[in-house]
Order: C-alpha cells, then sequence, then structure tokens
C-alpha cells in the first residue's frame, strides 16, 4: 500500500510539473513573421504586421549604447550598434517573442526578436553591440543572454573593446 502511494504522489507531482511547465511556456510563443521596417536604433525595430499596421518593438534582453537620448546624446558605439541592427534586420522577416511583460512605459512591445531560428538579442550580445539588461518579471533567456554578454567582454569584443570597461 505505501509503494502504491508513493506512485500516485510522483505520478501527480509529474503530471502537475508538466502542466505548469505548458501554461508557463505558452507566453513565450512566437508571432507570425513580421517585416522590420526601419531600426530605430540598436535595440528598438518598427514592423510591419500581418494586418498592415505597425508597431514600435523594444528588443529585451538587451541595451545598446544611445543614439537618441535626449540627455545622454550619443553614446560611445551607440551609432555603430544602431547600424548593425539596421543592416541586419530592416526589410527581414522576423517572428517576436514576448515575455510576461508584454509593453514598457513608452507602450513599446516587448519582445525577443527571433532572426534565420536564432535569437537576435543573443547576436547584439554576443557580437558587443549591447549590454545585458533584465527588467523583471521579462527574465525567460536571462541566463543564455548572460553567456553571451560575458563572452564578449571576455574576448573584448564591440563596445566592451571601444568603450573600455564600463561600456
Amino acid at each position: 500500500m505505501h509503494r502504491s502511494r508513493r506512485r500516485v504522489v510522483i505520478t501527480v507531482l509529474i503530471a502537475t510539473s508538466a502542466v505548469g511547465w505548458w501554461a508557463g511556456h505558452q507566453h513565450l510563443q512566437a508571432t507570425p513573421r513580421v517585416r522590420v521596417l526601419e531600426a530605430i536604433d540598436g535595440d528598438t525595430l518598427v514592423v510591419e504586421l500581418p494586418d498592415g499596421g505597425t508597431d514600435t518593438i523594444r528588443i529585451l534582453g538587451v541595451d545598446t549604447p544611445e543614439t537618441h537620448h535626449p540627455t545622454k546624446g550619443v553614446q560611445c558605439f551607440g551609432p555603430e550598434a544602431a547600424a548593425y541592427t539596421a543592416t541586419r534586420l530592416t526589410g527581414r522577416f522576423v517572428r517576436l517573442v514576448g515575455d510576461v511583460e508584454p509593453r514598457d512605459i513608452y507602450d513599446r512591445r516587448l519582445a525577443y526578436v527571433i532572426v534565420d531560428g536564432h535569437r537576435f538579442d543573443d547576436e547584439l550580445l554576443r557580437k558587443g553591440y549591447a549590454r545585458l539588461l533584465v527588467i523583471a518579471p521579462n527574465r525567460a533567456h536571462a541566463r543564455d543572454l548572460l553567456q553571451a554578454e560575458l563572452d564578449a567582454r571576455n574576448a573584448n569584443r564591440g563596445l566592451w573593446a571601444e568603450c573600455g570597461e564600463s561600456g
């Protein structure tokens, strides 16, 4: 009888864990493909939606140096990051993957950007165009994004080479 009860408890735990995992990842589903119309800067895009409308996207998990900020001005490696994002994404079809919080205080859609089957967010970090920026509760890929930034720092790539340790 004791073994039977333990099996039931284990089975229930496994089942509820699986259902919880599935439900928790439903908000991470990708959207239909959207076309990138413009890169406003290294971490902000304007996309054309399938219905013909547009939306402004703030790429999750990254912070590229500023190029248009009213008080910070143009920061070290900002123009390079903006040019890279524009060259890499403008005109391309991408998928957007949300996290917990769908929009920021500026009403920009918050999303991870999938291009060629890979997160562009990681690419920006790995190549040294951005620093990691995790704003809770949006932290689904924080560990992978941190590793991408650490790889760039250790290899002295991009802003880590051009702008000193503080980036």
